[in-house]
């Protein structure tokens, strides 16, 4: 199973989009996939449609060791299974910061799952312990990246994240590449502020996906809990198409 994080210590660009739509292209194209929400605001959790009740056991859970990885797996579809979260995972920063293996903790409770292609980790939109232990569980990770000014220096940041880690031998994780988000266009024309900012991201990284444009459309795949395709748009799921085949390149 080849884990990848969808990474952003920022919030507005695009990590929980990715996340649900990768998954289900990726589902639909016969891969299996499991999701990790590893946000407190569990949006991922939301838009894949699982509806979790005050008992019901979540990464929470799993991280502190009261229940197994295996035994929180919750159906979305044959092929695509969700580990969901809620808001108490706000409550799991002490307790892996307290843990000298903290950074580690999410890779070790992964260790006994298995039957999967692919696990997406939808990581959460700040420097927490909580996104340290998903950049050490993770074996690649896919930086989404508004394309503005903002997302630029969010792309920097993350990316100094994982530099400290990896000096620290925590992680071996590599990134596949950038997503740019909400790439703004009009008409036939990308705008000056997008052009110039998936410019710089390209300095700063040789690979730069197809973007993500300002649409609407992905919007309503998402809170619909469809696809692109299904909506009649198969030709916004390129950006979707060159992940899947790179990540079928490192299989």
């Amino acid at each position: 199973m080849i884990k990848i994080s969808s990474l952003s210590l920022s919030g507005g660009q695009g990590k929980t989009t990715l996340t649900v739509l990768l998954a289900r292209y990726l589902a639909q194209h016969g891969k299996t996939v499991l999701v990790i929400d590893c946000d407190a605001q569990a949006n991922s959790t939301t838009f894949l449609g699982v509806d979790i009740e005050e008992d019901d056991p979540t990464l929470l859970e799993v991280l502190k060791g009261d229940i197994e990885a295996k035994d929180c797996l919750y159906e979305v579809s044959e092929r695509l299974h969700l580990i969901p979260a809620d808001d108490g995972l706000d409550a799991i920063g002490d307790y892996l910061s307290s843990s000298a293996a903290g950074a580690l903790m999410l890779k070790r409770r992964l260790k006994n799952i298995s039957g999967f292609d692919y696990c997406l980790i939808d990581s959460p939109p700040q420097r927490s312990q909580i996104s340290s232990t998903v950049i050490g569980a993770s074996d690649y990770a896919i930086l989404p990246c508004e394309s503005s000014v903002k997302g630029y220096g969010s792309l920097v940041r993350t990316l100094e994240a994982i530099k400290e880690l990896q000096d620290l031998e925590v992680t071996n994780i590599a990134t596949l590449g950038i997503l740019p988000f909400r790439d703004r266009w009009v008409g036939a024309r990308r705008t000056n502020e997008s052009e110039k900012c998936i410019n710089a991201m390209a300095q700063v990284l040789d690979q730069v996906f197809p973007s993500i444009r300002e649409s609407e459309q992905y919007k309503k795949a998402v809170s619909n809990r469809t696809t692109l395709e299904a909506l009649g748009h198969p030709d916004l799921e390129y950006p979707f198409e060159k992940i899947a085949e790179k990540l079928e390149g490192i299989s």
